[in-house]
C-alpha cells in the first residue's frame, strides 16, 4: 500500500477545503454582499453550521460519491487518490482567477476520468435513478444540473412574495429582513455542510474500503468531522474573490434580495442533501441572484457576461478535470 493511502487521504481533506474556497464561501455571500453581517462574523457563523451539517443530516450524498468508480480494490486507491488531485487542483487553479466553478463537477470529472484511464468504461457506476434517488455519474450529473434551474426559480417566486408581503411596511422592516438574512445564511451553511463535506466523506469511504480498513461502503466520524472542519478552514482562507463575484458582480443585490437568495438556495440545497443529489452550491446560489433579478423584473441589470464566464466554467469543469483525473493516475502510477 506504500504511502498510496495516506496521500490520497491528504487529497481527500485538501479537496474539502479546496470546495471551502468556492462554495462554502457563497454561503455568506449575499449576507455579507448586503452588510447584515461582518466578514468574521459571516464566517463563524458559516463555521458553526458546516460542521452541524454532515454530523446531523445523514450520509445519502457521501454514498452516490463513494459509488461512482468501480474498481478492483488494489486499484481504488490510485484512481480515487489521481481523481481528488485533479479536482483540488482544479479548484485552486479556478480559485485564483476568481471564477465560480463547481467542486461537486470537478470532483466528478477527476474521478470519471482516472477510472476511464484505469479500467475504461466498465471501471465507472453510470447510474441513474433508483427509488427516486440519484445514483452513480448520472444520476449526480442530472441532480448537479437540475438544482441551479431550481435555485433561480424558488428565489424568482420568494423575492416577489417577500416584497408584496412588504410593500406598505416602514423603514422597521429592515431589522426582520437582516435577522431571516442571518437565519437563512445559517441554514445555507448548515444544508452546504451536509451536502459538500459528504462529497469528500464518500471518498474518503471509498480509500477505506479499497485499503481494507473497513468492510462496507462506510466513514467513521473523524472523516465527517475532519471534512466538515477543512470546508471551514477553506471559507477562511480566502474564497473573498468569489463572495464578491457573487454577491455583487452578477446583480447588485440588498438585503430583502438576499434574503431570498439565502432562503431559496437553503431550500433547494437541503432537499437535495436529504435526497443524496449532490449539488453545487455555487451553481444554486449564484443562479438564485439571477433568480432575483428576474422577480424584480430588472433582467437588464443582471450583469450576463458574468454570468456566461461563470456558465463556460460550469461547462468545461468535466471535461478538463477528466483529463486532469487521467493524466494524474499515469503521474500517480509512475511516482507510486
Amino acid at each position: 500500500m506504500g504511502t498510496g493511502y495516506p496521500l490520497a487521504l491528504a487529497l481527500a481533506f485538501a479537496f474539502a477545503a479546496t470546495n471551502g474556497l468556492h462554495d462554502a464561501s457563497n454561503a455568506i455571500a449575499t449576507l455579507v454582499a448586503t452588510r447584515a453581517a461582518r466578514p468574521l462574523q459571516a464566517v463563524l457563523l458559516a463555521a458553526v453550521f458546516n460542521l452541524l451539517g454532515p454530523l446531523l443530516l445523514g450520509a445519502a450524498v457521501a454514498e452516490v460519491i463513494a459509488g461512482i468508480v468501480n474498481v478492483p480494490a488494489g486499484a481504488g486507491i490510485a484512481v480515487i487518490g489521481a481523481g481528488l488531485l485533479a479536482a483540488t487542483a482544479w479548484n485552486l487553479a479556478t480559485w485564483r482567477l476568481g471564477l465560480p466553478s463547481s467542486s461537486g463537477h470537478a470532483l466528478i470529472g477527476g474521478l470519471v476520468g482516472a477510472g476511464l484511464a484505469e479500467g475504461g468504461l466498465a471501471a465507472i457506476h453510470w447510474g441513474g435513478f433508483a427509488g427516486g434517488r440519484p445514483s452513480g455519474v448520472l444520476g449526480a450529473l442530472v441532480a448537479l444540473a437540475i438544482s441551479p434551474a431550481l435555485g433561480a426559480l424558488a428565489a424568482l417566486v420568494l423575492i416577489r412574495s417577500v416584497r408584496s408581503a412588504g410593500r406598505r411596511a416602514s423603514t422597521r422592516w429592515r431589522t426582520p429582513v437582516r435577522g431571516g438574512q442571518w437565519a437563512m445564511s445559517a441554514g445555507l451553511a448548515f444544508s452546504h455542510g451536509a451536502n459538500d463535506a459528504q462529497k469528500s466523506v464518500g471518498v474518503i469511504a471509498a480509500l477505506m474500503l479499497a485499503a481494507g480498513r473497513v468492510d462496507e461502503l462506510t466513514a467513521p466520524v473523524w472523516a465527517e468531522l475532519g471534512c466538515a472542519v477543512a470546508l471551514t478552514a477553506g471559507t477562511t482562507l480566502g474564497g473573498w474573490s468569489i463572495v464578491k463575484t457573487v454577491g455583487r458582480k452578477i446583480y447588485r443585490i440588498h438585503p430583502v434580495e438576499g434574503l431570498s437568495s439565502e432562503g431559496s438556495s437553503a431550500a433547494v440545497i437541503l432537499g437535495a442533501s436529504l435526497l443524496g443529489a449532490p449539488t453545487s452550491t455555487t451553481q444554486v446560489v449564484a443562479s438564485s441572484v439571477v433568480g432575483v433579478g428576474g422577480g424584480r423584473r430588472r433582467w437588464r441589470h443582471v450583469r450576463w457576461a458574468v454570468v456566461g464566464q461563470m456558465a463556460l466554467a460550469w461547462l468545461i469543469t468535466i471535461p478538463a478535470t477528466a483529463a486532469l483525473g487521467g493524466a494524474s493516475l499515469v503521474a500517480w502510477r509512475a511516482v507510486g
